[in-house]
């Protein structure tokens, strides 16, 4: 049985979006409904994978389909492609199963030769705008199908336009067009060095191989990577009849949103241009007009644009993304879809709909994408300090960023990676400049508008944008306005809420939460099973994490309370204590220091459970660094200044070289630091009992790094000591609790034998992905992890997103044998991992007790917790 490759746009068949792409399933379901959708046929994504196995060629059978297609088509306008009386023209786009705005190719206009542009002026009495049409084509399909460079038509065109005194292209004439029409044809024949094809059904086969083409392009590739959207997945064509926007005063093009995409508002949100094609708005080549001029403009068209509007939201049950044309007065769809939007336009949107009365609460929380929450959390400018506005353009995707200027996305790669804060400033943006777009911290352009390229890249990535700056003038490696010039590596500061843009570095302020995102948030704490906590080491970190909502600490790393100025010359005298009496000598002045830090967490936390780790890093990270201290030892023996200082640095370096470790990640750190130095622990469990004493705190103490049952029973031993020994001295009987942190695979394995000695498990997931890959993150992210994740020798970054199949399975197993051992053994997880809504979903499938993360990413865990809680419930899981 012959595989069917190719669905007409008016099939009875139900397409799926999966094999016929985003945009062919939906003009599907358009036609079904009887929404004005000019005639078409889809080619599947399963045609575009058959491409890619038979070596990038269009096999016969796909062809056959087509021209077949092709053949129906033509039946039902009436018109034939490449007849030279009464012609067909088709747009041939891309339509992948996940959206990807502007990533890969389109070809307008295409059945356009010398004979059915003649054929076309006569049919039109229009003889400009067939030629002009004519003209869109060559470039076009030279660019996307031929690989000549767009650039040396628009060189071309603008010295053409100088000789003639024009300053538009409306300007040009019938002949005009004709004659670099010519021209184009010598450009295409000396860089494709082939003459340009005339026979549109050759056309129309190399159209359809350089859409699937772009499926496998760079900046289509980086964006998937981005986006983790699976390469696997292909893209349809989508075969359409022409309509044309650039028919005079009466027709137009344009783009609109059924409601706001950067604030969620419920209205109609959108821009259009009069006599122009569709590319002429995403491409961001004219600054068009808001939407709601059209009102005026065109009162009828306006009118049916709008209930069609509202009829597409209500059949899709979300806001809509519509492309449309007007043709001579007459409405056409030319595409609907799940409109992009920013976080917080996602959080209104999904809660108005509730209220609405269109999804239930359930629906809702799974339609608000949880990666983008913590986006709402992000920095704005200070709005009590004074600036000058540079600039001001369209505010195109809201939030604040601070960066120098660079001009090429290239140079935003390369300044980025060598760490430095960037902004990509460009005329426009193109989906060639996908990589400058990742690595900038925002977006500047001079042209396009609020759906321009730029602008919709911007808001999926959550980065400010400012579009159509037009009083900007982008020169060679400068960017100047009212005769002010900033040179490349200037700072400048964008606001993409308000499209303001300052010279230097604004102040920035943390965002409060709206009305709608609390609400959903309740929502979610209303469904999610398991608990949240934070990763909280100060008070003030505490109090940050139970304004988003913290049910708790998961982690509370005690080192980094020893590292402040005041503390350091104290650890390094216990570092340094030749005996154990000078090691309680110092001790004890910690212990109290120890004490109060305890004490203002658990006053902040309220009640709420707290775990606190010991002592975990190797004892060299609180000494002096050994280069520095080398550096310095050869300039006073150099110099013989200072001998006393000299003696001192020398005697540092000794003992600094003595505690040196060749891997310290996996050398004297955790629990071994705690059964060679019982004392440390010891301190700091009697630090955190009294604390517990004075506050009513009921502490969770875990024991780090632990990998045979033996070390935990031996701390355990230790804190239990010093409870008895509090609890004599204070009268008191204290609640507590003593656990561990897997992060070992040994420990995992045999968590069976360690949970008799353990009340709860924490999965350490960053350590135990770095024992387990045998990776340390540092050396890894900084020298080949990256090119890893790039070439997909591993699917992700497993510091990021827990990789399944190795550490999820030794957490998934630890806990099973834990609970095996001792049932109702309570498990979480306090990696970063867990704020990252993927490794939650992995969470909630295992049947962990709570995540733990970082403050601000607690909201996004709140409503990823209770997304996976949905999904399970459901029976679905999140792509990995």
């Amino acid at each position: 049985m012959t595989t069917q490759f190719v669905f007409d746009f008016a099939t009875t068949t139900k397409v799926t979006k999966e094999l016929a792409g985003g945009k062919g399933a939906n003009l599907a379901e358009m036609t079904r409904i009887g929404l004005p959708v000019p005639p078409g046929f889809t080619i599947t994504t399963e045609a575009c994978l058959q491409y890619d196995a038979a070596g990038r060629k269009l096999p016969d059978t796909i062809r056959e389909q087509t021209l077949t297609a092709l053949a129906e088509l033509e039946a039902k306008t009436g018109k034939r492609l490449g007849d030279n009386t009464n012609p067909l023209f088709v747009s041939v786009r891309s339509g992948a199963v996940v959206s990807m705005p502007g990533m890969m190719d389109t070809v307008l206009n295409l059945g356009m030769n010398d004979d059915t542009a003649r054929a076309f002026a006569e049919q039109t009495g229009n003889p400009r705008f067939a030629y002009d049409c004519y003209r869109r084509f060559l470039q076009m399909f030279s660019d996307v199908v031929l690989g000549v460079d767009m650039f040396y038509f628009e060189r071309e065109l603008e010295h053409y336009r100088e000789q003639k005194g024009y300053k538009t292209d409306p300007e040009l004439t019938a002949d005009d067009w004709k004659e670099l029409i010519q021209t184009f044809k010598l450009i295409v024949q000396k860089k494709h060095k082939q003459p340009f094809p005339e026979d549109p059904h050759e056309q129309l086969m190399l159209a359809v191989a350089a859409v699937f083409r772009s499926w496998y392009n760079d900046r289509a590739m980086i964006y998937r990577r981005v986006h983790h959207i699976p390469h696997t997945l292909g893209t349809a064509v989508n075969i359409q009849s022409m309509v044309f926007g650039n028919m005079g005063d009466t027709s137009g093009t344009g783009v609109a949103f059924t409601r706001n995409p950067s604030t969620g508002e419920a209205t109609l949100y959108g821009e259009y241009l009069v006599n122009a094609q569709g590319e002429d708005v995403v491409a961001g080549i004219r600054t068009p007009n808001p939407i709601a001029e059209l009102a005026s403009a065109m009162p009828d068209v306006f009118a049916q644009f709008k209930e069609t509007c509202e009829r597409l939201e209500a059949h899709y049950r979300d806001m809509q993304d519509i492309e449309f044309t007007v043709e001579d007065g007459k409405l056409y769809l030319l595409q609907t879809r799940n409109g992009k939007r920013t976080a917080a336009a996602g959080v209104r949107i999904a809660v108005e709909m509730v209220r609405e009365g269109i999804l239930t609460r359930e629906e809702a929380l799974l339609r608000v994408d949880a990666d983008q929450v913590d986006k709402l959390l992000h920095a704005r400018i200070d709005d009590s300090v004074d600036r000058d506005v540079f600039a001001k353009g369209l505010p195109a995707s809201p939030g604040a960023a601070s960066g120098a200027i660079v001009f090429s996305a290239d140079d935003a790669a390369k300044r980025a990676a060598d760490g430095e804060r960037v902004i990509l400033v460009r005329p426009e943006t193109t989906p060639d400049d996908i990589h400058g777009i990742i690595a900038a911290e925002a977006v500047l352009t001079t042209r396009g508008g609020m759906t321009s390229h730029a602008a919709v890249v911007a808001r999926g990535m959550g980065k400010a944008c400012v579009c159509g700056c037009e009083e900007l003038n982008v020169g060679e490696n400068t960017l100047s306005v009212a005769g002010e010039t900033l040179v490349e590596g200037t700072i400048i500061t964008l606001d993409g809420g308000t499209g303001e843009v300052y010279i230097g570095e604004a102040p920035m302020v943390m965002p409060e939460l709206s009305d709608e995102f609390n609400e959903l948030l309740t929502w979610a704490d209303d469904v999610r099973r398991m608990m949240v906590r934070a990763n909280a080491d100060q008070p003030l970190d505490a109090k940050r994490a139970v304004e988003f909502g913290a049910e708790g600490i998961g982690l509370c790393r005690t080192e980094h309370m020893f590292m402040e100025a005041d503390r350091i010359p104290v650890v390094r005298e216990m570092i340094f204590a030749k005996t154990m009496t000078e090691r309680e000598a110092a001790l004890q002045r910690l212990e109290p220091m120890q004490e109060e830090d305890f004490f203002g967490l658990f006053e902040e936390m309220g009640g709420r459970p707290v775990t606190i780790r010991l002592l975990d890093p190797p004892l060299h990270e609180f000494l002096p660094d050994k280069e520095e201290l080398i550096v310095r030892v050869t300039e006073l023996g150099i110099t013989g200044e200072h001998p006393a200082e000299l003696t001192e640095k020398r005697r540092l370096l000794s003992l600094v070289s003595e505690l040196e470790e060749k891997n310290p990640m996996l050398g004297h750190r955790g629990c071994r630091l705690g059964m060679t130095h019982p004392e440390i622990y010891a301190m700091q469990a009697r630090a955190i009992f009294k604390a517990a004493v004075r506050s009513g705190a009921v502490p969770e103490v875990m024991i780090p790094l632990v990998g045979h049952v033996n070390e935990l029973a031996a701390m355990r031993a230790v804190v239990e000591e010093e409870a008895a020994r509090v609890e004599a001295d204070q009268g008191v009987t204290l609640t507590y609790t003593v656990g561990t942190m897997i992060e070992v695979p040994r420990a995992a394995i045999t968590a069976d034998v360690i949970a008799a000695e353990a009340d709860f498990f924490s999965f350490g997931t960053n350590d135990l992905t770095q024992t387990t890959f045998g990776y340390s993150r540092d050396d890894a992210e900084g020298k080949f992890l990256t090119q890893y994740v790039e070439r997909e020798t591993l699917p992700r970054n497993p510091f990021v997103h827990i990789d399944e199949d190795g550490v999820g399975r030794l957490v998934r197993q630890g806990v099973e044998l834990g609970r095996g051992s001792k049932p109702g053994l309570k498990a979480g997880i306090c990696g970063e991992h867990g704020g990252d809504p993927e490794s939650i979903d992995f969470c909630e499938r295992v049947g962990l007790d709570y995540v733990s993360c970082s403050p601000y990413r607690v909201p996004t865990a709140r409503l990823a917790a209770a997304q996976a809680t949905l999904r399970l419930r459901s029976g679905e899981t999140v792509e990995v």
